[in-house]
């Protein structure tokens, strides 16, 4: 059945079910029912991830206890289906079909990397449904699913940082502190490991314009048990960087043995591994001075459009609720809801073209910045900031604090970056 026969199928069905309810209850107006499919990974090497996700549906619920009064006029019912991807692409593309093809949602969001939010939008792209995700660099989202600069898609949008903005927020931090510039890297093969590590887009041809030398063993499956070969190689080439985009278990290997080994670098800056208060703890002490990119922070000078909190409030509540600390991925799925609860405000119709046109049309301020996808960098895509923050002591405990801004001024430096501790 092709997108368009679908939708009329549905719509038929759609009518006639209306149609029926008319002829039984003639002065009741029932409410239509806009259904959103979420798709996250719950459980898996990328739960971390999702821990805020309960918290933000509760919120968002609450705020949508009554309903939703569109723009135009008209009310309806908001229903939310969550579903685990259980951090595989193929059950992110097996969930996601099942929420279009059975639950007939008449919106998807998602987020958590490229191996949730990219099968995530070809599915909906494949049906016809619209999509918002976030939460992957727009590079290996839109680059990996095949996006062409100059066509884009049609039913998916996706807001989030660039590789752009990553590289620029690492080469600056690094330079705050006087290394040989011998960065190891950590570049997996899957979507973010391909694109970081791609020789015309990704780090490597900017870091070689800014006098750094790249130690690069290829990309690599995961997970991985076993690092000695690459502490050994980084070891040898007298590495005293090291950089990458692993999971966290991945990540833990990799320093518990890098310790074993003598490995002490001067920065340690790796992407995903060291976003989470969870995994920090995880390593203990070990964790103090090391770096990675800030997505969002309480620290954060946004708003919500949902509820009206400023980042610190919506850190503190989420401390309050839980009894665990903020975690950055907490102000993007906020924000995911801000935009589909703003879309379809603005849509006011179950019709997927009105929906999709609406996702096009966002101009909105949300915690996690603005999200405008009228201005690229390529179609479908808007940017948010980014920054980069050290773990560092605040009494007992480890905290991640801003310690660059060169890519996002707006958002204040909250410490100096501080030389690696090793006992």
């Amino acid at each position: 059945m092709t997108n368009k026969s679908r939708r009329t199928f549905l719509k038929t069905a759609l009518a006639a079910s209306a149609a029926v309810g008319t002829l039984q209850s003639p002065f009741v107006h029932a409410r239509q029912t806009l259904k959103i499919g979420y798709v996250s990974p719950r459980t898996g090497p990328l739960a971390a991830f999702s821990e805020p996700d309960e918290f933000t549906l509760q919120q968002v619920r609450k705020v949508l206890a009554k309903g939703l009064t569109a723009t135009n006029g008209e009310q309806f019912d908001i229903e939310i289906i969550y579903k685990d991807t259980q951090s595989n692409p193929n059950r992110a593309a097996e969930v996601t079909a099942e929420l279009i093809l059975k639950d007939g949602v008449d919106l998807v969001v998602a987020c958590s990397t490229p191996t949730t939010t990219n099968p995530v939008a070809d599915q909906c792209e494949l049906n016809g449904v619209p999509c918002v995700t976030n939460d992957a660099p727009w590079q290996p989202y839109f680059f990996g699913r095949g996006g062409d600069p100059k066509t884009g898609f049609e039913w998916t949008y996706h807001f989030f940082w660039g590789l752009e903005d990553i590289i620029g927020s690492y080469a600056s931090l690094w330079e705050k502190i006087e290394t040989n510039k011998s960065v190891g890297a950590l570049w997996p093969n899957d979507e973010d490991g391909l694109a970081w590590g791609d020789e015309n887009r990704g780090f490597p041809p900017v870091l070689a314009k800014k006098g750094f030398q790249i130690i690069d063993r290829g990309r690599f499956q995961v997970p991985v048990n076993d690092f000695s070969t690459f502490i050994s190689a980084f070891r040898e080439k007298e590495v005293e960087i090291i950089t990458g985009v692993i999971t966290p278990p991945d990540f833990a290997n990799f320093w518990n043995q890098s310790g074993q080994m003598g490995f002490q670098p001067k920065i340690v800056t790796v992407a995903k591994a060291t976003e989470f208060p969870a995994a920090i703890k995880a390593i203990g002490d070990r964790a103090e001075g090391l770096t990675v990119e800030l997505m969002w922070s309480p620290a954060n000078p946004f708003n919500s459009s949902l509820t009206g909190q400023t980042a610190r409030e919506l850190a503190d509540e989420y401390k309050a609720t839980t009894g665990i600390a903020w975690t950055q991925t907490l102000g993007m799925k906020h924000s995911l809801f801000e935009v589909a609860i703003d879309v379809l405000k603005r849509a006011g119709s179950k019709e997927p073209e009105v929906i999709r046109d609406a996702i096009a049309s966002t101009n909105l301020n949300t915690v996690a910045g603005s999200v405008n996808f009228q201005h690229g960098p390529v179609p479908n895509v808007a940017k948010t900031p980014l920054v980069t923050g050290q773990w560092q002591k605040r009494g007992k405990e480890l905290e991640l604090i801003i310690v660059e801004n060169s890519q996002a001024p707006m958002i204040p430096v909250e410490s100096e970056l501080m030389p690696m501790k090793y006992s």
